[in-house]
């Protein structure tokens, strides 16, 4: 702070000269020592200069309202909400989120730095504070098929850009506690920056060793025990509630019953599509349901203010004290954490604004590139009449295998309401990969449903229970660019087109809205369950770091095993 504003500051906070705005009569949640403190809160060019008894060159009433620090979401991707990174920021941000910490691979593994660079473009000037971490893992993994590759060499550019705040999920997990040389120049590169994690169930002295790398973070817990396990590390939790993976009634709930204040444990949403943010929430539904679940209001609102802000090294960011920038959400009800309006940077955030969409370098689009494909790449036969099942796991990301016969013989496979054929196509570089495999839990019947977006690579991937609608799902991702689409008796049921990079629609958040209800309607009507989204449920079918079985272009991938299964 210079020292001229910190004399006028001084002089507003000591009661010598009115601030520009005053919160009036407001109950401000202190984050610091859990109370709640009656008071009026003294603003000054979005910052906060006073709490106590002020006068405002403008005044506005506070009475019966609660005053908390606005909500950090301390790990997502924007291009896994379908719209265009402002359009998120600012939807998001009228629930109450004024600090994001974004990470672009999904970006950077279909366009590369060009990827990066259209995230931290489209968010620099939005009503929010936008951080982004450098995408570590791109490719996720070496066994996969992905658009670009990006090394340490190519990072050290984006050091100089303050809002690059460290380094992005680190994926590999087998690189790193294998001393591989260029993922440990990457962590070498970011060793006084936040490295974020991304570490599923590992065993513990594997887990050990990933800590020991500097990896301070983890978005990938989804049970108390293991959260833990990562606690002891010395590890941050990053909790977890997107549109598929939900991950806060198990963490929270343990957390509850050890009557644990969630020191050492953060919110982040990961993949949360639009739709959802604008039905339930976003960081202010995971404070909501932490509530519910039997937290004390204010620990549950410092996992989602102070923690992430201590984390990560905001120092005038999540809280509530002179000094700290007036971002604010304001509280109809603590428990129900209804949200009467936010402030950013002492500002009010426009409900109904008009989103400005920024248009897209060209580059970035007309990004699908199938190589052939035909009926043929989708066959699947056993010699033996035996074939490796991915079981999906209800509320979860994680995977089971099975192995199930089918046949005494050599046969060929064929869907039934418990069993359909799923199929990954290299799309970056028409190399004609096809995978096929079998999975469980996902129950379409009567046609099939295909995306552009499949986690981390994101080639096409599609679900279904007969091969002409499968293949007629993919040649129409083909033919739009990139997208979600559902084909129900061999017709094209609706399309959502997501022409920048195959990831993200520009059309608009409520035409996308709009269209991905119908087709999630759709797809609940052809059997996939009430509890699955969809859309984001398949595209992580294809993320071969995640336990215990993947489907990628090269086949069928177990995860724990490194192997790749042949029917």
């Amino acid at each position: 702070m210079e020292l001229k504003d910190y004399q006028r500051y001084s002089e507003i906070t000591r009661g010598l000269k009115k601030s520009e705005l005053v919160l009036k009569n407001a109950k401000i949640v202190n984050v610091f020592t859990g109370e709640i403190i009656a008071g009026d809160l003294a603003i000054e060019d979005g910052v906060i200069v006073g709490i106590g008894s002020y006068e405002g060159k403008t005044e506005r009433d506070m009475s019966g309202k609660y005053i908390c620090p606005g909500f950090i979401d301390s790990h997502l991707h924007l291009e896994s909400t379908l719209v265009t990174p402002a359009e998120l920021v600012t939807v998001a941000s009228r629930h109450g989120t004024t600090t994001f910490i974004v990470d672009p691979h999904e970006s950077a593994n279909v366009s590369g730095l060009a990827g990066i660079d259209y995230i931290v473009d489209q968010t620099e000037e939005t009503s929010a504070n936008v951080f982004v971490m450098m995408p570590s893992c791109v490719p996720a993994t070496s066994i996969d098929d992905n658009g670009c590759t990006l090394t340490a060499e190519d990072m050290a550019p984006y050091l100089e850009n303050k809002r690059i705040l460290g380094l992005g999920e680190v994926m590999d997990y087998i690189s790193v506690v294998n001393g591989e040389p260029g993922m440990h120049q990457k962590l070498k590169l970011f060793e006084k920056r936040v490295r974020d994690g991304h570490a599923p169930f590992l065993a513990e002295q594997d887990l050990q060793a990933y800590a020991m790398a500097g990896i301070k973070t983890d978005h990938e817990c989804s049970d108390f025990g293991y959260a833990m396990r990562e606690r002891r590390n010395g590890m941050t939790i990053l909790v977890r509630e997107g549109s598929a993976a939900r991950n806060v009634d198990a963490i929270v709930s343990g957390l509850v019953k050890n009557k644990m204040n969630g020191e050492g444990f953060c919110f982040c949403t990961d993949d949360k599509h639009i739709e959802d943010i604008e039905r339930e929430g976003h960081i202010d539904h995971n404070v909501r349901r932490s509530i519910e679940l039997g937290m004390n209001p204010v620990d549950a609102i410092k996992m989602a203010t102070i923690h992430p802000a201590e984390c990560y090294g905001f120092h005038n960011l999540g809280a509530i004290a002179p000094g700290y920038q007036a971002d604010l959400v304001v509280l109809d009800d603590l428990e129900k954490v209804s949200v009467h309006e936010v402030y950013y940077k002492g500002k009010v955030i426009e409900k109904d604004k008009e989103i400005e969409i920024k248009s897209c370098p060209t580059e970035l689009k007309n990004t699908v590139h199938v190589g052939d494909f035909s009926l043929e790449d989708l066959k699947l036969e056993s010699p033996d009449g035996y074939f490796t099942i991915i079981e999906m796991q209800d509320g979860q990301i994680t995977t089971k295998k099975q192995i199930k016969k089918f046949s005494d013989k050599k046969c060929s496979f064929e869907s039934n309401k418990e069993f359909q054929k799923i199929g990954v196509i290299e799309r970056h570089k028409a190399t004609g990969k096809t995978g096929v495999g079998i999975v469980s839990g996902f129950g379409i019947q009567g046609g099939a449903i295909a995306s552009s977006v499949s986690h981390d690579s994101h080639n096409i991937i599609v679900i279904g229970d007969n091969d002409e609608d499968m293949k007629l799902a993919v040649e129409e991702l083909i033919r739009v660019q990139g997208g979600y689409t559902i084909v129900a008796d061999h017709k094209v049921f609706d399309t959502l087109e997501l022409p920048v990079m195959g990831l993200m629609s520009d059309a608009g958040y409520q035409y996308s809205n709009r269209k991905l209800k119908t087709m999630i309607d759709k797809a609940h009507q052809m059997g996939v369950g009430k509890g699955i989204d969809p859309f984001i449920t398949l595209s992580f079918m294809a993320l071969p770091v995640i336990p215990e079985i993947r489907i990628t272009p090269r086949g069928i991938y177990d995860v724990l095993s490194g192997e790749f299964y042949q029917n």
